[in-house]
């Protein structure tokens, strides 16, 4: 857990010398906290529902605009909450810069999000306050930045923290020399001493006084420190390739390394907090398809089980919202029950993937429903007018319109009518106004229905863990979590289970309607690349995966149930909005996020490497070639800008900005995948569908790439999990590759599409082509010539033909998706 800055100056200076020099070895041993819920170290060691009671009651100055600073005039909605702030902040960038050396000054840089529960706490508590403000203003240079719209900047400071205390997370604090090196730093720090901890008045009048008394010492261990980091961030590779070995070993000590973590009562890898971590539900899918193909069925099932017990335990829980679709961020229980409620756009992308990988094993509708779920709360709520897709939802929210204060959860939390009855006896008198969302008012005769349903209680029901809510910040309120198995229950009321889920979509649809009338939790509409990325490959596989659903299939609220086609047109647009918005078509370079406009931001390598990977989803699903050419060409601006040709592997950054002091080989496949794994993967996939030289090129980077990551798939896979993946993937001859011929405008070449995404195989490749369409024929001419030929030779102008191959040599052709179906399922020799 992050270490909180010593009282004394002395200590803090001290702190500083000691611990730099061990630089190096803590960063292995910091990436194990990179999914840390924002805050962290703060949750453990203070009272958290005291201070919630200080953040709600402190007043708040930014309703009186009493002080307005420049953030006024930025685009990002979290730098905008900051604008009236007494804080004199600045933005980053050269003018902050100057300024602090023209003062003579440290800069306090402050780094965090506008959906993060525990920035909104600081803001309230510090930022508002006019002491904080005043000594800040005297002392310091300060400078907001938004971690989403500048994750470069985040990346050095957070790295910086992580390293020398051990751990990090949101809202960052640090404090850096004018010259840009980090001196120390903290996430989240109450305005006064408390618990025996430093508050952050005391530590703003320290850090004073530590940099007129022992200014060098804190500049040179701040320099040392950057130059360490630099160092052990920067690695490159000993040879071109990986050892065979490790190529395929790599996966499965990964999935070993998991299954012991695995959680059999709840589900999930790891303890509390539990985040949902789709790249480790994507590993063990692979690598239970890797021990099938082998004929080592039981061991296959096993991991499976795993799987599908995880991703049941957390469509069940709290995690996931009922009501609305989609899912939270975390839980910070174990059981998945009472989640921290903001909701974020690359948990949604992520997670519609590996169900949608779940449906295509097992055809269980409980999986395609969950896509569905998450996709149509995306479309409704996270969408804008030109398909852009917006990045996150706030966990806070006001109770009531008019209210000025804000609470985690208001938005999602239920009560009982039966706690409603003490209102009158002056019992829980803080719960007044909130009858919109008493369960008993809202449904009428199926309340209890509902409530038995879903685990609603008269006193609460956030007792399932002792983490679940050990501060008695939702006594009295309810988390919606499934409990019960649906059909016990519908046998209990005595109803066909169809009837029962009827039921239950209705009551669904009537709390909607309930919570949609009270002040929605904060939207950030910024459209960031990246996750926008993930979001169109879900889209996209989406469109044709759900397909294979039963005819008839029924559904109920919060899922829609529309045509497959909607969501590829959703796809569509979103690829559409980045093209037109977010590109520049003479460079062929890519900016970072939208709001208003691009942001300063240029893109970064996991805005190029989401939205290849995306761009090749959409391609392979029946999108059109140039889906395909643009995915090539960003992929070509992407070696370009970040690609180490000499050291192997990609930067994170394309090293053009001199006040990011860190260029950083990003390998962990946390909450997010990692730029590196995913870029392997792509580099793979391109390779799988070029012959010739440019093959050669896509797959000779794949595997220097792999290499500078020796060691870590060696002796920490499972902080690698995709990269595992794509370790293996590169050591197979070559990809499955299914090549449709025909007219696509026909119904008959959408089933063949279906037909092969049906299965689950990712080391499959599929390529469609209209040898009619003298564009696209010599769009293949130029980079695959056998795809040409076999297009000219199986054209049949009344129907579509597919062709499996393996390395270009082919079966059969077939011309019905049934028969596609049962090629593609058919093991190889």
């Amino acid at each position: 857990m992050l270490k909180l800055l010593r009282l004394s100056s002395s200590l803090l200076a001290r702190h500083s010398l000691s611990t730099t020099s061990n630089l190096s070895s803590s960063l292995r041993r910091a990436t194990k906290y990179r999914n840390r819920p924002c805050c962290s170290a703060f949750v453990g060691r203070f009272h958290t529902h005291k201070v919630l009671a200080m953040a709600e009651t402190t007043p708040s100055s930014s309703s009186s605009h009493k002080h307005s600073n420049r953030l006024s005039d930025e685009h990002s909605p979290y730098l905008l909450q900051h604008a009236h702030n007494p804080v004199n902040w600045y933005s980053w960038g050269e003018e902050a810069f100057a300024e602090a050396r023209r003062r003579d000054v440290p800069i306090f840089l402050s780094i965090g999000y506008s959906t993060c529960h525990w920035c909104h706490v600081m803001k309230v508590e510090s930022f508002e306050d006019e002491e904080v403000a005043e000594l800040l203003n005297d002392s310091f240079v300060s400078v907001k930045v938004d971690r989403e719209e500048r994750p470069d900047v985040d990346k050095v400071y957070m790295t910086f923290v992580q390293a020398l205390y051990g751990g990090g997370g949101w809202p960052l604090s640090v404090f850096i020399s004018p010259d840009l090196k980090p001196l120390m730093g903290g996430t989240y720090f109450p305005p006064d001493d408390k618990y025996g901890r430093p508050g952050f008045k005391t530590i703003l009048r320290k850090v004073t006084d530590a940099w007129f008394s022992q200014r060098d010492t804190l500049v040179k261990s701040g320099a040392f420190a950057i130059e360490q980091l630099s160092e052990a961030l920067s690695a490159s590779a000993s040879s071109k390739k990986l050892p065979d070995e490790l190529s395929q070993n790599a996966l499965h000590l990964c999935a070993e390394q998991l299954s012991q973590s695995y959680d059999s009562q709840y589900g999930g890898f790891g303890s509390a907090p539990k985040f949902p971590r789709p790249v480790e539900i994507q590993l063990m899918l692979y690598h239970a398809k890797k021990l099938d193909d082998a004929g080592n069925y039981s061991e296959s099932k096993k991991g499976l089980q795993m799987v599908f017990f995880t991703l049941q335990c957390m469509a069940r829980g709290g995690i996931h919202d009922h009501i609305g679709g989609g899912f939270h961020r975390y839980s910070v229980d174990e059981c998945w029950h009472v989640p921290h409620f903001e909701k974020m756009l690359y948990d949604q992308g992520q997670l519609v993937n590996v169900y949608l990988d779940a449906f295509s094993i097992t055809n269980d509708v409980f999986y395609s429903s969950l896509s569905r779920d998450i996709l149509d709360y995306l479309r409704r709520d996270m969408i804008g007018p030109e398909g852009e897709i917006f990045s996150a939802e706030d966990a806070d929210s006001a109770e009531r319109e008019g209210a000025n204060k804000k609470k985690e959860g208001a938005f999602y939390i239920w009560t009982s009518q039966e706690v409603s009855y003490h209102h009158h006896f002056g019992l829980h008198f803080i719960w007044i106004g909130l009858i919109s969302h008493h369960i008993d008012d809202i449904l009428g005769e199926h309340a209890t229905l509902f409530k038995d349903h879903y685990y609603v209680k008269p006193l609460g029901n956030c007792d399932l863990s002792r983490m679940s809510d050990p501060h008695d910040e939702f006594k009295g309120k309810n988390v919606l979590i499934e409990l019960t198995d649906t059909s016990a229950l519908a046998k209990k009321y005595g109803l066909p289970l169809e009837k029962y889920l009827d039921i239950l979509g209705e009551c669904r649809q009537k709390l909607f309607d309930a919570r949609s009338r009270g002040p929605r939790p904060h939207l950030d509409d910024k459209v960031i690349v990246s996750w926008n990325g993930l979001a169109i490959s879900s889209l996209a596989r989406a469109s044709k995966i759900l397909m294979g659903e039963a005819e008839g299939t029924k559904y109920n609220f919060p899922v829609v149930g529309c045509d497959p086609k909607e969501y590829m047109t959703a796809a569509e647009k979103a690829a559409s909005f980045i093209r037109r918005h977010l590109y520049n078509e003479q460079a062929r370079r890519l900016e970072h996020s939208f709001r208003n406009g691009p942001s300063k931001a240029p893109g970064f390598l996991d805005d190029y490497a989401f939205l290849i990977s995306g761009l090749l989803d959409l391609y392979e699903v029946g999108g059109g070639i140039h889906w395909l050419v643009w995915a090539t060409e960003l992929q070509n601006k992407q070696d370009e800008l970040f690609l180490d040709r000499e050291g192997g592997g990609y930067f994170n950054t394309p090293g053009e900005d001199p006040s990011v002091l860190l260029r950083v080989k990003e390998d962990h496949d946390g909450a997010e995948p990692s730029g590196n794994s995913v870029s392997a993967i792509n580099l793979i996939r391109l390779a799988s569908m070029m012959t010739g030289s440019k093959s050669e090129y896509y797959r000779q980077n794949a595997e220097h790439l792999l290499a500078v990551f020796e060691s870590r798939l060696k002796d920490m896979a499972m902080a690698v999990p995709l990269m595992c993946c794509a370790a293996d993937m590169i050591s197979l001859p070559s990809h499955k590759q299914v090549v449709l011929v025909g007219h696509k405008s026909s119904l008959e070449f959408d089933k063949m599409l279906a037909a092969a995404h049906a299965s689950y195989d990712p080391n499959r490749t599929v390529i469609h082509i209209d040898p009619t369409d003298n564009e696209e024929m010599e769009i293949w001419e130029d980079n695959n010539s056998n795809i040409a030929l076999m297009a000219r030779n199986n054209f049949a102008a009344d129907k579509v033909v597919a062709l499996v191959c393996q390395n270009f040599t082919c079966s059969p052709p077939v011309t019905d998706p049934k028969s596609l179906k049962a090629l593609l399922l058919k093991k190889s020799s």
